[in-house]
Order: C-alpha cells, then structure tokens, then sequence
C-alpha cells in the first residue's frame, strides 16, 4: 500500500483506521512504513480518505503475498481454500477429524489488531511448543505450516523472519500426557516475545468431565476457562439424519 503524496493534503483522517499504526504524518504529508504496514487494506477498502490517497502496490515478494493473506479477511489463501487467516475453525472437527480423543488440539493465536506479530516471533513461540510435544497442522490445513523448513520443530523461513502480520495462528497437536509441558513452555516464551497470544485448547469429550485439562491448567496457575465453543457433533462425515 502506498499514499499519493501530491493527493495528500495531512488531513490525518487516516492515521487512527490503521491496524498496526504503520501510517504517521512527515513534513505534513501521511506516509506508509512498509515493513510495519501487514497489507491488511483497511485503509483503501474502507475508502477512508477525503482525497481518495491510497493505492495498492503489487504484492511482488511471496511475504508481502503472505501477510496480505493473513491480514485481508476477505482473501482466500490458495493453499487451504479458507478466507481470513486461511485456518479451518476448530470447532469444525466434528468434520475434518483433525483433533483426535488421545490428543488435545492447540491453537495459539498471535498478534491482534493495535499489535500485530513479526513471524520471528512466532517461530520462537512455535519451536518451542514443538520442543514440548506439539505437532503441528499439515500445510493443507494452515498456512503458517508451509513456511516451515522442517515441520518437526517449527523453524521457518530465514526470508520471512521479518516479516509482520495482524494475526496468524499455530495449529496442532499434542498427546494429553504433554500439555503439561506445552504450557511450561508457553509461559517461559512468553517473557522471550514482542507480542501477545493466546491460548485455545481442543478437547474431545471422552467421558471424564475434561477433568484432566481443568487440572492440569490449575496446575500451571490458568485460570479455568470462562468462555468456549461446543460441537455436539450433528456434522459427521457419516451422520445420515
């Protein structure tokens, strides 16, 4: 995204509407930082500005492809053929089948709107919850996964290290004995990062109340969760009415 400058008249209209504060005022004239800007278009598709300043630059790096991605939720990503941050909800599992009962499905979602999040960042948060027993997502369910050099452990691309997004999610798995471990990981990263996250936890219901779980948060010093989203299952592959 870029500003037309001879347009421009300073009228600072557009400086709050950004996600991630990439827009600032210079010599009376509205500029974009493009390593800070996520290519989210909020600017341009909400056609904020009186003299009608912005105009979208081709996206020509696959990290400005990447983040524009993540960060428009009106674009698909080609890789999963799901818009917004190109994730399957995990709610959804009563179909896909990606979180099975041995397993609790983990979800950090990091960066948010006012933050964003440099995927230098998300890399230290993925390896280390690798490092504790998370596998994660195939590239066909999330994006974040097809920019890992080695699925394992979650290092990424040395190219997109600076590169800096709204929001993007690490998805996968981990057996029910290693949450334990994933938390004490996440809470140790979590002093080591220049953004937020948080945390959700898929679990099926396989007749213990999700004991275990609320235990094992208490454990680590997590509150119990206030909020959640339940699947009663109406949409297996192989539910007939």
């Amino acid at each position: 995204m870029r500003i037309d400058a001879e347009k421009c008249s300073g009228c600072e209209v557009c400086l709050p509407y950004c996600n991630v504060g990439a827009i600032s005022l210079q010599d009376d004239v509205a500029v974009i930082n493009e390593k800070v800007c996520v290519e989210c278009w909020v600017c341009y598709r909400n056609q904020i500005c009186p003299k009608d300043c912005f105009e979208p630059t081709p996206l020509e790096s696959q990290g400005e492809v990447f983040k524009h991605v993540l960060s428009d939720p009106t674009i698909t990503s080609e890789g999963t053929g799901v818009p917004g941050r190109g994730t399957e909800e995990a709610k959804t599992n009563d179909v896909t089948g990606r979180f099975p009962g041995d397993s609790y499905g983990i979800c950090i979602d990091m960066g948010r709107p006012g933050v964003g999040a440099y995927m230098r960042d998300v890399e230290k948060v993925a390896m280390a919850v690798a490092g504790a027993g998370v596998r994660f997502a195939s590239p066909k369910e999330t994006p974040l996964s097809g920019l890992m050099t080695d699925i394992r452990n979650g290092k990424i691309r040395a190219d997109f290290l600076d590169v800096h997004v709204l929001s993007v999610i690490i998805e996968g798995t981990c057996k029910r004995e290693k949450l334990g471990p994933v938390l004490e990981a996440l809470l140790k990263v979590e002093k080591e990062i220049d953004t937020v996250f948080s945390l959700g936890i898929v679990s099926m219901s396989v007749g213990d109340g999700d004991e275990p779980l609320l235990k094992t948060l208490q454990l680590y010093g997590m509150e119990r969760p206030r909020r959640g989203k339940v699947n009663v299952g109406l949409g297996k592959p192989l539910y007939k009415g």
